[in-house]
């Protein structure tokens, strides 16, 4: 067996935080099973399968014999968007007890990812007829709903992640205050400069409550068609937010888009390239996310 390259050893033992395998009602190219199996290439320890439409918790465990004796784990977590009943308590109650370890707050049920979407921002459609609502995470007098506080206090009892999903950087300031007031220790910010809203300083911000802000392979990689930039954008925003409070996901599961493997492997080899020392790949790919996803 050849050597291991630099890019080889500064990804083994990575953990993906944003895996989009399936199965779900937009079109993937693989699933759970498959997705773990892949990691193997790189040793990855762990992925996070998260589906806008469903608990994954419940697909891990259906799959349980076919991920058993895979040297990478899978874990899931539920987005509460319109088909689990928005901020719905019971629902993220049942998904943290059965094993979860991921709350995202809505994602394309946000405000935002509503009208990205309905401006013709390109997400892709369903396989079947689905209807779409929005779910906001404040009532008519501005304030946070209820349902907010009971949600963060099952993430608190679990030591669980909290995710802003796709909601306005100001609704994530408040979640995340209101949230690091009440004991969550884990929270992650993903792709802040799309449909979030955020620049560098606002994320600084967020760090500053505890928060980690996650930029996804998918949207630097030049084999992506819809990537939002070059590694050097995102070089740019690990110097200007630190590596400590940075996590790289990769966003990948999607019909036509390449493995997450070979989208670390591309962007990854990119980052060493304009001078990012291991030590800080290694942070960003393995060493934050393990302790997001409560592995260490």
């Amino acid at each position: 067996m050849p050597p291991a390259t630099a890019i080889e050893r500064a990804l083994h033992g990575l953990v993906d935080l944003h895996c989009h395998s399936g199965p779900n009602p937009l079109p993937r190219r693989f699933d759970h099973v498959e997705a773990a199996r892949d990691g193997a290439r790189l040793g990855m320890r762990a992925l996070l399968a998260k589906s806008h439409h469903h608990n994954t918790v419940m697909d891990i465990l259906a799959m349980r014999e076919q991920l058993s004796g895979l040297s990478t784990q899978v874990y899931g977590g539920i987005a509460l968007n319109q088909w689990v009943g928005g901020i719905n308590p019971y629902a993220v109650e049942l998904c943290l007890r059965m094993g979860g370890r991921c709350v995202w707050f809505p994602t394309v049920s946000s405000s935002a990812h509503v009208a990205h979407h309905n401006a013709g921002g390109g997400f892709p459609n369903p396989t079947i007829p689905l209807s779409t609502a929005q779910t906001d995470l404040r009532g008519g007098d501005g304030e946070l709903l209820p349902e907010v506080f009971r949600v963060l206090d099952l993430i608190v009892e679990a030591g669980a992640l909290l995710s802003a999903g796709h909601l306005p950087v100001d609704d994530v300031e408040a979640l995340f205050t209101t949230a690091a007031g009440r004991g969550v220790r884990r929270m992650v910010v993903s792709h802040p400069n799309f449909l979030i809203g955020s620049d560098a300083a606002r994320c600084r911000e967020l760090t500053a409550l505890g928060a980690y802000i996650e930029h996804e392979t998918s949207m630097y990689d030049p084999e992506v068609a819809q990537a939002r930039g070059g590694p050097d954008l995102l070089m740019r925003w690990i110097e200007d937010v630190g590596p400590e409070h940075t996590v790289l996901a990769s966003d990948l599961g999607q019909r036509g888009r390449p493995m997450p493997v070979d989208s670390f492997l591309r962007v990854g080899g990119a980052l060493l390239d304009l001078g990012l020392p291991e030590k800080d790949l290694r942070m960003i790919v393995r060493d934050n996310p393990a302790f997001l996803l409560g592995l260490d």
